[in-house]
């Protein structure tokens, strides 16, 4: 139970924490939490460009994703994953998405602090934006890893449903066939951003598919980077439990109305 941190918001089985995850995620229970997504910043804003709606804008994100050093970021990765070990079962498995600025120092870190690696999933993203400086290869793709706690539990894993669901939309995995670590999911699409937008908002069938192989109906799900509150909705929407720390109040606001329609 956190003391010191009030809920900012709470529905049955749903709880939203405002502040900075470092300190609140000391406060959780030890070994309590069967399941972590994390969405950490991917320290991209850097002043460089991007395409949005087939326009030029800049990288900036928000001031949370600022921050310049190698050591500095590769400091804040330790610790987040360090406090997020705390928390979690021993079979217990944290779920990390990113990009190439930020998803190998998260690998290193995992394995470094004692975890195992399950898989490394290749999100293909089949609408990315397209690359305006024409200097490199389009970016149309992040990495998702997924690792366990202690290496000699066994992680749990949906292997029937993965294979046996219809995955709408996905070219890849089609049904009857073992899933593959490559997935074909669209960028978040506009259905989904009517209460408000996030710059890293992730898309509702990326997390279906993250928290239904992985959990079951009353697991307690943590994300620690709460954002948009997706990973929130889609446990919401399954019958998981969910805790969803933010230290931006506007983005918990955007998730409180998300929530909503799950309610």
């Amino acid at each position: 139970m956190i003391m010191s941190y009030s809920k900012y918001f709470s529905a049955e089985g749903f709880c939203l924490y405002w502040g900075n995850c470092m300190e609140i995620l000391k406060e959780l229970e030890p070994n309590s939490i069967d399941m972590i997504f994390a969405d950490p910043p991917y320290f991209l804003s850097d002043g460089t460009i991007t395409c949005k709606s087939g326009k030029m804008v800049s990288v900036k994100k928000g001031d949370w994703d600022l921050l310049d050093e190698f050591n500095n970021k590769s400091e804040f990765h330790h610790k987040w994953i360090s406090v997020c070990r705390q928390i979690l079962k021993p079979s217990g498995t944290i779920w990390i998405s990113g990009t190439y600025h930020s998803i190998y120092q998260c690998g290193y870190e995992l394995q470094k602090q004692g975890f195992r690696i399950i898989n490394d999933i290749c999100w293909f993203k089949p609408n990315a934006a397209p690359n305006l400086t024409r200097k490199c290869f389009t970016a149309s793709h992040e990495t998702i890893l997924w690792a366990i706690k202690d290496p000699l539990q066994k992680q749990k894993y949906h292997y029937e449903l993965m294979k046996n669901t219809d995955w709408m939309g996905d070219i890849i995995n089609k049904k009857g066939k073992q899933m593959r670590s490559v997935w074909c999911i669209p960028t978040t699409p506009a259905r989904e951003k009517i209460h408000g937008k996030h710059p890293t908002q992730k898309p509702i069938a990326l997390l279906e598919r993250i928290i239904l192989s992985s959990t079951d109906e009353g697991d307690l799900v943590l994300d620690p980077f709460n954002g948009s509150g997706t990973t929130g909705v889609v446990a919401k929407k399954y019958h998981r439990n969910y805790i969803g720390i933010d230290i931006n109040i506007d983005y918990l606001k955007l998730t409180i109305e998300r929530i909503k329609d799950t309610l």
